[in-house]
């Protein structure tokens, strides 16, 4: 069955490779990471052979969540090296901008046994960390073979792809077999792990550690924040926040936008794509549909936006923006992708919309709408009304905005919990005392 898969990996990567082929060609990317993807690590990456701590989150949200636990593994295992590696290239981006504990960040290999070893004999981990559901058989079988313990944390089942696991739950049990501990965000997706052959006294329920990701709000104009300066919005100025689009939602979001417009609001619309492939598009389109469109790229520092819609060009900046929002539209919710993180704005007590495929986030989605925290539409022509509609009441927006940050301040604690099941793994070091040499006084 291994066998079968790192063929089927093969093939799918011969697939693919006129796209990467056009990506490297067209946008200079996969060029850089080749090597890394392969397992040819820079010697100087681990030159003394240190034992370490390895965590691995795909992009930019598995990096955002796994920051608060990357903190609390320096400080707790000092002896071992820390490394962060990603999948993606804005996951890279920010991961090398804006994670500071590490000792050094690269790209995950191709998950083929020979890659896997050629990895794993230079970061040489105690302790294999997988964000949210990274699961990589050839590489779990050579931790496993190696004495590396093995952790999923923040895990969760989809909707969607708990149907692709099921097709092959005799090799996923294999699999899963090879994992130590499953840290997981709730009840469903530990009763899904379950199904697929998971020992149930290694699955645990934390929570999501997306929660206490969000634990210090942030000092404007410092780090990551810099990007408020670029907002300074006049008083009373509505401010549209539509983030993670994809397309599709972009023409949806534009429409309501304009349906602001038409009441005489000088409202600002700031548009954050997805993929950063399409901020060309999305700039196109705020254009043709009649807004005075930049760049965050081009905005001057210290100074309100000159423009009717901002297309948001920049990576790691989206979390920053939504304190500058009135109202906040969370996309892949319209497009049936399964949604994106909510709990970003919800901490900055901002009122949420989202669409109906909340799928990939279903129980952080059910607990918003049960209790009074966000409004999930259905249609474009609701998402309209709904936009409109909590513009004109700011007692609403108040009260939405309150119920999401109290619902966040309420469910934190994941960091903890999951840090409470890697220390049972790998138990820190004892610190040792100066010994006290014994000494007589000579007369």
């Amino acid at each position: 069955m291994y066998f079968l898969y790192s063929f089927l990996m093969l093939l799918v990567l011969v697939a693919l490779s006129p796209y990467f082929v056009y990506q490297a060609l067209r946008h200079n990317k996969y060029v850089g990471s080749l090597g890394q993807r392969l397992g040819y690590l820079p010697v100087s990456f681990n030159l003394d052979g240190d034992e370490s701590i390895w965590v691995h989150a795909v992009s930019v949200g598995e990096v955002l969540a796994a920051r608060p636990l990357i903190s609390e593994l320096r400080r707790r295992y000092p002896k071992l090296r820390l490394f962060l590696s990603t999948t993606t290239l804005t996951g890279q981006q920010l991961a090398r901008r804006n994670v500071s504990d590490v000792d050094a960040v690269f790209y995950f290999p191709f998950d083929w046994a020979f890659t896997a070893r050629r990895t794993l004999n230079l970061v040489k981990p105690r302790l294999f960390v997988m964000v949210d559901t990274e699961i990589w058989p050839n590489l779990l079988r050579e931790c496993r073979r190696r004495g590396v313990r093995t952790v999923l944390v923040n895990g969760r089942i989809s909707y969607r792809s708990f149907p692709r696991y099921r097709l092959i739950r005799p090799f996923f049990r294999r699999v899963l077999a090879d994992v130590d501990r499953f840290c997981v965000q709730g009840d469903e997706t530990a009763r899904r792990l379950e199904y697929l052959g998971a020992d149930p006294s290694r699955i645990v329920v934390t929570g999501s550690v997306k929660f206490d990701a969000l634990d210090a709000l942030p000092t404007p104009g410092r780090g990551p924040e810099r990007v408020l300066r670029f907002f300074r919005m006049s008083p009373g100025r509505p401010v549209l926040v539509a983030g993670s689009t994809l397309k599709g939602e972009e023409d949806a979001i534009v429409h309501a936008f304009n349906g602001l417009r038409r009441r005489g609001t000088n409202a600002l619309l700031i548009l954050a794509p997805r993929q950063p492939q399409r901020f060309a598009e999305v700039e196109r389109l705020c254009r043709h549909e009649g807004l005075l469109t930049v760049r965050r790229s081009e905005l001057p520092i210290d100074a309100e936006p000159r423009a009717d819609a901002v297309v948001l060009d920049s990576i790691g900046e989206l979390a920053q923006l939504y304190q500058v929002a009135t109202v906040v539209f969370v996309g892949g919710s319209l497009a049936p992708s399964g949604g994106h993180n909510i709990l970003e704005p919800a901490v900055f007590g901002r009122p949420i919309v989202f669409g109906a495929h909340m799928e990939n986030f279903a129980e952080i989605a059910s607990a918003f709408i049960a209790n009074g925290a966000a409004v999930q539409v259905r249609s474009e022509r609701e998402l309209d009304e709904t936009i409109v509609s909590l513009m004109d009441d700011p007692v609403r927006r108040a009260r939405l905005g309150a119920a999401a940050r109290a619902l966040v301040d309420a469910n934190r604690g994941a960091k903890d919990k999951t840090l409470a099941v890697i220390t049972s793994l790998l138990p820190p070091q004892q610190r040792q005392h100066p010994a006290v040499v014994p000494f007589r006084v000579i007369h």
